[in-house]
């Protein structure tokens, strides 16, 4: 059974935050119009890697979807955008401020032809604000947020996050909003507008970091793979590498200082407390790195999970790929793509609902590839309608 097999979704985002949110809701088995341009989301194009003509970066966001081409410039495009929302639940999109407004297919347009509809908005800035005209991109809001301000090593530069954590961040928050809106609407029968920003998930994303600030007045900086509130909680040296290790409390502390050799770090004035260990977390790492250089990592993980602390190796993506948990968890789907054969997607992190787990239904679309079945199929036009309307460059299959 699928979670969410009764509800239809609009999707005109692209990139990266509303995609990756409608792909969750494909995932747990909504049906997602994809509607793009003739040249596609960008991101087809976003490479190397290429797995035949498909982008890595396409494919990673953009599962279980059907995909159609619409000219939203052309007003019989238009009006077959208004006609998919009159059948849809949701509606998705991530266009700058004012240009949906352009096409008619704005909040205010679309809730009068659909009041049922939750209409989601996915934008660098917001609809209100001094900000909102602007565009914004995950790399630009990282740095305007705040995560790059305490990210990297304490006498390098300011870092981005390797991975693209502010739009995966609010692709998540679009989701959660776009679904708490469906659950009031079973309760009121009345849609509404789901207004999400990179720029408020960055923020409200820097949670206890930006508290601190809120409370204390002072802006933390950077620390490397540290814990700004905990200590020790960071990497360590061992004779072959670094690994991950931590301990939340003076108990797990004592044991750490045990299990290294060196109960008496435990008692000394300097760690008595998680404070006191903040306070003089450099001498700290020196003392614990002096033990931990003297064996290897092997050794380390051993000792320290025997001693009942939290301990991982720093992980290449091959690693991440070849643990046996990624295998028990099912973290890679193996999909037939019709064009490219096998291919391995990631999986959803919410596959493991005991009774309506999210599972691979079917793999990235082709460009187009769903055009004249969601025109037959949703709309009910025949086969000279779509002719008609595939010679006038209004839609466009895949050829």
């Amino acid at each position: 059974m699928s979670a969410l097999k009764d509800l239809k979704v609009l999707d005109l985002s692209r990139i990266l935050a509303g995609p990756f949110g409608t792909q969750i809701l494909a995932d747990l088995g909504a049906e997602v119009w994809k509607v793009e341009s003739p040249w596609g989301d960008d991101t087809r194009g976003w490479g190397p890697p290429f797995i035949g003509d498909e982008s890595a970066y396409y494919l990673s966001a953009n599962r279980g979807k059907k995909s159609i081409i619409v000219n939203l410039r052309d007003e019989k495009g238009q009006k077959i955008i208004k006609d998919l929302a009159k059948k849809a639940d949701i509606f998705v999109e991530n266009f700058k401020v004012g240009n949906m407004a352009r096409f008619g297919l704005d909040y205010e347009s679309i809730s009068a032809l659909n009041p049922r509809i939750i209409y989601a908005s996915v934008t660098g800035y917001g609809q209100t604000g001094p900000r909102a005209p602007e565009p914004g991109y995950d790399a630009a809001l990282q740095g305007l947020t705040g995560i790059m301000s305490v990210t990297g090593e304490t006498e390098g530069g300011p870092t981005k996050v390797g991975a693209a954590w502010i739009d995966i961040m609010t692709g998540l928050t679009s989701t959660i909003g776009i679904l708490s809106a469906v659950h009031e609407r079973s309760l009121s029968g009345k849609g509404q507008h789901v207004d999400v920003s990179l720029f408020d998930v960055g923020i409200a994303c820097m949670a206890n970091i930006a508290q601190s600030y809120l409370a204390t007045g002072e802006a933390p900086g950077r620390i490397g793979n540290a814990h700004p509130q905990v200590a020790p909680y960071q990497d360590f040296t061992a004779s072959d590498g670094n690994f991950m290790t931590a301990a939340n409390n003076d108990d797990q502390f004592k044991r750490m200082c045990e299990a290294v050799g060196k109960p008496e770090l435990a008692d000394d004035q300097r760690f008595l407390s998680n404070a006191d260990r903040v306070k003089n977390r450099k001498e700290l790492e020196i003392l614990l790195n002096d033990q931990f250089m003297k064996n290897p990592k092997s050794h380390w993980m051993t000792v320290l999970q025997e001693s009942g602390l939290t301990v991982t190796s720093i992980n290449t993506l091959e690693e991440v790929f070849k643990d046996p948990q990624a295998e028990a968890r099912k973290s890679v789907w193996q999909m037939d793509h019709p064009n490219l054969g096998k291919i391995d997607l990631l999986g959803s992190a919410l596959q493991h609902l005991s009774r309506t787990p999210a599972q691979p239904t079917t793999t990235p679309p082709i460009l187009g590839e769903h055009t004249n079945e969601v025109m037959k199929n949703v709309l009910g036009m025949n086969d000279k309608e779509i002719k008609e309307l595939t010679s006038s460059e209004v839609i466009k299959g895949n050829q």
